[in-house]
């Protein structure tokens, strides 16, 4: 890896890390603050269209049924889509107020970040998280 990607890894993390910061603080201007302006979000039941969409959608869900949550999170993967994208998956899950881990994998998703770099800097463009599944007995 150049010490290019190198950086645009490190940056991608940190904005990844700041949305987290942002949900645990319940903040939804903060959590959407490196979002494109028409990022999508598309979870189980629904599709948000736009940065506004998504923060107005999670600054009711902090102040209703995810106050005081935050998220676990675990990084699978980063690939770069020529220079200025990057895809990360990654598997996540809500830790409702007072939990410290995740009671079980019902409540974990795999979520596919898409990201891209404007004017230098990382921004998401587009989020969706699927739950995951038992594997089949």
């Amino acid at each position: 890896m150049s010490n290019s990607r190198a950086d645009d890894v490190a940056a991608i993390r940190a904005v990844l890390a700041d949305s987290y910061l942002a949900w645990a603080a319940g903040d939804a201007d903060g959590m959407v603050a490196d979002y494109t302006e028409d990022a999508t979000a598309i979870m189980t039941g629904s599709y948000r269209d736009s940065r506004d969409v998504i923060r107005q959608s999670m600054a009711a869900a902090f102040e209703g049924p995810l106050a005081g949550s935050s998220t676990w999170n675990e990084q699978l993967g980063i690939r770069f889509v020529g220079s200025d994208g990057a895809i990360v998956i990654s598997e996540s899950a809500i830790l409702f107020a007072g939990e410290t881990e995740v009671p079980d994998d019902a409540r974990r998703v795999k979520a596919t970040w898409v990201l891209e770099k404007r004017y230098g800097r990382w921004l998401i463009a587009a989020y969706h998280n699927s739950p995951v599944l038992a594997p089949a007995q």
